[in-house]
């Protein structure tokens, strides 16, 4: 559980650049949330957790090197799953984890309320 007083850090992880970005700016526009980092596949990711320690990732399931199941394997921080057709092996792998998972199409709101859940808020 994070600092309520504090910005939730998040080490955001997808492989679409214009959407990363897009992510980026509009997760920039809440005080409540700070992207510490922005990668685009797994290896970057475990590499930005070590040296950012963040408190929620929020991870693209299908990334170019990995799934995300097995990025999140690796990290210590709570997972929230981003995915843009999320089938029986997202929500299976976001119960694993004892992640959300947020389909792209359910907007900025959805994947805040995740954040926040995932932070302890």
């Amino acid at each position: 559980m994070t600092d309520a007083t504090q910005p939730i850090r998040v080490l955001l992880v997808e492989d679409s650049e214009v959407y990363r970005d897009s992510l980026v700016f509009l997760l920039g526009t809440r005080s409540d949330v700070d992207v510490v980092a922005a990668v685009g596949d797994g290896a970057a990711a475990v590499r930005a957790s070590a040296e950012h320690q963040p408190d929620v990732v929020v991870l693209d399931y299908r990334l170019p090197d990995v799934d995300g199941a097995a990025v999140a394997a690796e990290l210590p921080e709570p997972v929230v799953f981003l995915s843009a057709s999320a089938g029986r092996d997202e929500y299976d792998a976001a119960s694993s984890a004892g992640a959300a998972l947020v389909r792209k199409d359910e907007g900025i709101d959805a994947l805040l309320v995740a954040i926040r859940a995932a932070a302890g808020r």
